[in-house]
């Protein structure tokens, strides 16, 4: 196959992620889910906007890349819940991992292997870009709850330590946007869309 090809072939399977629903809701379109394309667009842009909040330097590019890759693995893992059982989060991080290697293995060598480094790197979140990635990953589904009555963590009966625990990327990387995310979180609590434990 030409590397032309594998670059097709690539671009051609990322597109099934558009079929990739989400717990999220999109309230602007008569709270139908979100798929996880448009959480990947939508997250990538949000970092751009609060690339300002970040503590210390970030590779705005990188993590931008970052987000527009990390979910491309749900083409074949599919999305789990946020808040699954630590079971359901292990396997679909092994199921991650297989899909990972076979989507970007779909790519020219010089391609793939750079992008599935950096998938990587995001999910082990050790370095400034990732832990900054990871915040944004984290803020956009609160930001989208917030805005819907509670959204997903209603649904689904989340508490406020969850929803704390899955934001801590926040405090080290962006301590302004761990203060907002701590606030909602509170006014979460109040209006009974998250249990207070």
């Amino acid at each position: 196959m030409t590397q032309f090809a594998q670059q097709i072939a690539f671009l051609q399977e990322i597109e099934k992620l558009k079929a990739v629903y989400r717990q999220t809701t999109v309230l602007a379109d008569n709270d139908r889910s979100e798929n996880s394309a448009e959480h990947s667009w939508h997250i990538a842009l949000v970092a751009h906007v609060l690339r300002p909040y970040a503590n210390g330097e970030v590779q705005i590019e990188r993590v931008i890349m970052m987000l527009l890759i990390h979910d491309i693995v749900e083409v074949d893992a599919g999305d789990t819940f946020a808040f699954a059982d630590d079971v359901d989060m292990d396997a679909q991080s092994q199921q991650e991992l297989l899909a990972a290697k076979r989507i970007f293995g779909l790519l020219p060598a010089e391609q793939g292997q750079p992008l599935i480094e950096l998938w990587h790197e995001f999910e082990l979140a050790e370095s400034a870009d990732a832990e900054f990635a990871k915040a944004m990953d984290r803020i956009l589904p609160l930001m989208q709850n917030m805005a819907n009555d509670g959204g997903s963590w209603a649904r689904h009966t989340v508490s406020k330590s969850k929803v704390l625990e899955r934001n801590r990327y926040l405090q080290e990387s962006a301590p302004r946007l761990w203060q907002y995310a701590c606030e909602q979180i509170d006014i979460a609590v109040a209006n009974g869309w998250l249990t207070d434990n």
